[in-house]
């Protein structure tokens, strides 16, 4: 019998069992992961220059840490980055746990550096540029790990959970949840073929974006309270450093938001990459979509940014995730199982991208393997619309950056929206079980997540007193 078992070695995970030992709690506490420790995970991709499809899991989005070791690693320092989690905790309180939660990753050797902070009449010229866009420019500073600074970061997190009693079993994933009367009882998990229960008195499942299909199944096996969300469809859009040079040095980040007509959902940039690389990740049933991360060190001659268009469906439809899901399958099947990358003139000319128009362009792609063609083929209507639109919008905040030979990746998705419904305590409805970070539809990002776990981690030392 454990005191606490956790599923998922993300950053709500790992910041729960941080937060349980800053207290002083005693307490048996488990860490189930299915991929494996951050040492040991490898992406083949920067050898062979195309992605290996690695399984039974994919090494960018699997393992201790998450997919935030092999993403970049920026850390948003304000309330208003990040989800839902302020709406239902309160905005000063959020504040607070993200400036405390800050000092851990600072404690671990995250750069003191900020970025996005200082330049304030420059800063104004921005906004004032997005307001006359009709975008709003959000405040956001931001500490950047850097990729391969965040995985070292990370192993010290794990070797401080490992010295300090904290168990941690690697290669296994749940399969199952043990429920009693109505409560949780625990777990099952499985590695090849064999299976075993794990006892425990509290269960906290902290998957992350990778497992938010996953949970989102168990909640309705087991009638755990939740709604759909919300789910972004979008493009991970590229542009030379020149573009964004005045953007990145001012803030780093440009944290822009947007309702577009004829539509007006939301459009916002997210995950902006100085000097960074455009990825790929892959998901279950082999399903590849485009991310960006960028290394404190080594630097690209590309910017690249996210351009996420917000989905919120009503009765009868309750599957967002599947939903954006075959958007992706419809995607990955025009590239042949890779990444597309289109021209932004070719998307209004109504033309497909072919790859000698690539080689000759500025701008080199710096996915090497993805595949030119035909985005708009496969891409919602109402999203592509809304993503012309907001990109046309940020030319007028960026001159340039709606430019003919900007690139657009696509499939990127964003896999949170099954909201767990809880209190205040992250207590859902059935008893003894708690619900983390971005596959719990309160979260999206590192620091959001980090915070989650840290007040579970309270909440847990707090009932045991």
């Amino acid at each position: 019998m454990k005191d606490v078992v956790i599923i998922g070695a993300g950053p709500s995970g790992i910041f729960t069992a941080v937060e349980m030992l800053r207290k002083g709690v005693k307490k048996d506490i488990l860490i189930v992961e299915k991929g494996q420790p951050v040492e040991k995970r490898a992406c083949p991709k920067s050898k062979t220059q195309k992605c290996m499809n690695c399984q039974p899991y994919c090494h960018i989005t699997t393992g201790f840490s998450g997919a935030g070791a092999f993403s970049d690693g920026k850390l948003s320092l304000s309330y208003e980055v990040g989800g839902d989690l302020p709406t239902l905790i309160g905005e000063d309180f959020a504040q607070e746990l993200i400036d405390y939660t800050d000092k851990i990753y600072l404690e671990f050797g995250a750069d003191t550096h900020v970025e996005g902070i200082g330049n304030d009449e420059e800063v104004k010229k921005i906004r004032m540029r997005a307001i006359q866009a009709g975008l709003k420019l959000v405040d956001c500073p931001i500490r950047h790990m850097g990729t391969e600074k965040a995985q070292k970061i990370y192993y010290d997190i794990e070797q401080y959970l490992l010295n300090n009693g904290v168990e941690i079993i690697f290669g296994y994933e749940c399969v199952d949840i043990i429920l009693e009367d109505g409560v949780c009882k625990g777990v099952r998990i499985k590695k090849g073929d064999e299976e075993k229960e794990i006892l425990s008195k509290r269960t906290v499942f902290a998957t992350g974006r990778r497992g938010a299909d996953w949970l989102e199944k168990i909640c309705a096996e087991y009638n755990i309270a939740h709604s759909p969300g919300t789910v972004d469809i979008g493009v991970r859009v590229e542009v030379r450093n020149e573009i964004m040079e005045k953007v990145n040095k001012i803030l780093y980040e440009s944290k822009l938001v947007g309702y577009p007509k004829p539509f007006k959902n939301k459009v916002r940039t997210f995950c902006q990459n100085p000097g960074g690389f455009v990825s790929q990740e892959n998901y279950d049933d082999n399903l590849a979509v485009v991310n960006g991360h960028s290394y404190k060190d080594l630097k690209s001659n590309n910017t690249n940014l996210a351009i996420l268009c917000s989905h919120n469906f009503n009765q009868p439809f309750n599957q967002p995730i599947s939903y954006a899901q075959k958007v992706g399958e419809l995607t990955n099947m025009l590239g042949a199982g890779h990444i597309l990358v289109q021209r932004y003139g070719d998307i209004l000319d109504g033309k497909r991208t072919w790859q000698k128009e690539l080689a000759r362009s500025n701008l080199k792609p710096t996915l090497p393997d993805a595949v030119a063609g035909d985005i708009t083929a496969a891409m919602p209507y109402r999203s592509m619309v809304n993503i012309i639109n907001f990109i046309e919008a940020m030319d007028k905040v960026v001159p340039g950056f709606a430019s003919t030979e900007t690139l657009l990746y696509s499939p990127e998705l964003k896999f949170y929206s099954n909201r767990v419904k809880m209190d205040e305590n992250l207590d859902t409805s059935v008893k003894g079980l708690h619900c983390l970070g971005d596959s719990s539809g309160w979260t999206r990002g590192l620091m959001m997540a980090s915070i989650m776990g840290v007040l579970m981690g309270r909440k847990i030392a707090q009932a045991d007193e």
